[in-house]
């Protein structure tokens, strides 16, 4: 079934609204749909200018998912698309067409698709399409099990301090999966990658039972990995209120330090749609307000 809309001036066409993607709760295509709508105020202003790779579950998360850089042939005309070079490509590809996710109907374009998952790298193009220099810092706490999100927790408050004094005012957010990262406005003082290698690094010898810097997974029981490599300017991180393609309907969900502090559980930090629209009602944008 096509329902025809239209979303601020733009004509979409809607296609299988009933479709269940993810089946444990029976949460459809049209839930998936509205959660993005009505969360577009907060999230739209993490992906305007950044080129998207979505990631795709056509038939639902239990089901073959794949990801997609470059923009499908049928894209309205009317959403940005950027063509930059990707050295290295898997694909033997010289360029791609990303799409630019700068308002709510290209963000319901994608959300019909079921572009459950929706991934950013740390830097922006200009309005000339060309790729600006890195503003985001970004660290990626992975818990090796049987570590958990709140063995995340206590490594963030140990990069909060380490970052609080270089200048560096950090957000946290939940991955909506098992971890969480950590997010600061970067101001270029050097490559971010290697700068954020050192600090994962130093914490590492501060704190060598908590914490590891490598991806040696043989090292990483019981730890937290500190995933430096995020700040590679071809890495892409999963956006602040994006959906996540696991049992239930999941969401990179920006968190209160307090709650941070407070975890005891990995359930506390647990944030489905309708917890996250509940929360951006009380709190507007966590990420907007450090």
């Amino acid at each position: 079934m096509k329902v025809p809309v239209r979303v601020d001036g733009r004509e979409l066409v809607l296609t299988n609204l009933d479709k269940v993607l993810y089946p444990e709760i029976g949460f459809t295509k049209a839930e998936v749909i509205d959660y993005y709508s009505r969360v577009a105020p907060a999230i739209l202003p993490h992906l305007r200018g950044r080129p998207l790779t979505a990631k795709r579950y056509p038939n639902g998360v239990d089901a073959a998912f794949f990801f997609e850089k470059n923009a499908p042939e049928h894209t309205p005309r009317w959403i940005r698309k950027v063509r930059l070079p990707v050295p290295g490509s898997t694909k033997n590809r010289e360029t791609i067409d990303f799409a630019i996710v700068n308002d709510l109907p290209t963000l319901a374009f994608y959300a019909n698709l079921a572009a459950l998952e929706l991934h950013v790298p740390q830097w922006r193009v200009s309005d000339d399409g060309e790729a600006l220099p890195p503003d985001t810092l970004v660290f990626d706490l992975d818990p090796g099990p049987p570590a958990t999100v709140v063995e995340c927790c206590q490594v963030a408050l140990m990069l909060r301090e380490v970052l609080q004094a270089e200048g560096l005012a950090a957000r946290p957010k939940t991955s909506g999966n098992k971890g969480m990262q950590l997010y600061a406005d970067w101001d270029c003082r050097e490559e971010p990658s290697v700068y954020a290698r050192r600090i994962a690094r130093f914490l590492e010898k501060e704190r060598p039972k908590q914490v590891v810097s490598v991806m040696t997974k043989k090292l990483r029981p019981g730890k937290v990995f500190i995933d430096w490599s995020q700040n590679n300017p071809a890495k892409t991180t999963v956006a602040p209120y994006s959906l996540r393609a696991v049992r239930r309907p999941a969401v990179s969900t920006p968190l209160l330090w307090k709650e941070v502090e407070s975890c005891e559980h990995p359930d506390d930090l647990v944030f489905t749609a309708p917890d996250v629209l509940a929360r951006v009602e009380e709190h507007g944008d966590l990420f907007a307000q450090a």
